[in-house]
């Protein structure tokens, strides 16, 4: 076995897809945290979509530890329209990466999925053992199903054959990094994007998809990080862990919070021929606090920097 239960600072830690918004929040915490034997690879150096390269990279690095932060992402219309990429390319970077980490004798490794996994219509707010107890929101269905068989993987071959690969669950993440494409992103970033580019054309109104009502909690990325990296240095071997604040705001007033911290004086108006998803999804986050984790960026502070970091990719793109 290449792995010991104990996490030093010189550890060898693989981050798979460590340029998107999750994977560089990991990269980030671990190197502020001091560890120095950080591993990643692009994905034009490693496809994780090819079981013999993946295989074979793993058993010649033999990581400590391994981020799953890797997943074909996005968000409502993604979801609705790619639905056979998204569940074929996440079964397979998932399965790829956990079977050929227990065969390379990797015993920890962290496997990060959504809060899409659970139940449309499920008590508020969720709890971890609310999994597979109801129908999945439909627009995203593939893909949360490819998560859950994520996570039961990851539980299979603890219960098979020994292994510690734990897997976490967070809310709707923001925050460096992420994507500001208005088809294919999430709420939040879609809304920082459409809000500075009325205020830009001094337009006296903005768009927002849906009517407003459904509530949403919102994880800013660097607490997502430092969450998981406390999992791990707190050697965790437990069930499945929610990773969010514990608090929601309706669409109608992360818009309000997006304008003011834009500085767009205009008006909301809402498009409600697009479809709103889940009418709430709020993480019961008690087992995470059990722990001695909490969140620690407010909404209005989380997207005062995801602004500068979308800002900044604005004016290196120009």
């Amino acid at each position: 076995m290449s792995s010991s239960s104990t996490i030093t600072k010189q550890s060898k830690i693989y981050i798979t897809g460590h340029r998107g918004m999750v994977g560089s929040a990991l990269v980030r915490r671990l190197q502020k945290a001091g560890y120095t034997n950080l591993v990643t690879r692009t994905r034009a150096e490693l496809d994780l979509l090819n079981q013999q390269a993946v295989h074979s990279f793993l058993a010649e690095e033999k990581p400590d530890y391994i981020y799953i932060a890797a997943a074909k992402v996005g968000g409502i219309n993604a979801n609705n329209i790619y639905r056979a990429d998204f569940l074929y390319q996440n079964l397979l970077i998932e399965a790829n990466l956990i079977h050929g980490a227990h065969l390379a004798g990797v015993q920890r490794l962290m496997f990060l999925g959504s809060s899409c996994i659970y139940p449309r219509d499920c008590p508020q707010p969720i709890k971890e053992e609310y999994l597979l107890t109801g129908p999945l929101e439909q627009t995203n269905e593939p893909y949360a199903i490819a998560k859950i068989a994520g996570i039961k993987l990851a539980e299979s071959y603890n219960q098979q054959y020994g292994r510690q690969y734990i897997s976490a669950m967070p809310t709707n993440l923001y925050g460096p990094n992420d994507n500001y494409d208005l088809s294919n992103s999430h709420v939040l970033p879609a809304l920082i994007r459409k809000a500075h580019e009325a205020k830009l054309r001094g337009d006296a109104e903005y768009v927002v998809w849906g009517s407003g009502t459904p509530m949403r909690e919102f994880l800013y990325v660097d607490d997502l990080a430092d969450a998981c990296v406390y999992l791990m240095e707190s050697g965790y071997d437990g069930p499945l862990v929610n990773v969010g604040t514990g608090t929601d705001v309706t669409i109608r007033e992360l818009a309000e919070t997006v304008m003011k911290v834009v500085g767009f004086a205009g008006r909301i108006v809402f498009d409600a021929s697009k479809p709103d998803g889940t009418p709430r999804k709020l993480m019961d986050v008690s087992r995470l606090a059990g722990l001695g984790w909490r969140a620690s960026t407010s909404l209005e502070e989380g997207i005062r920097l995801a602004l500068a970091d979308f800002l900044t990719k604005q004016a290196t793109s120009n």
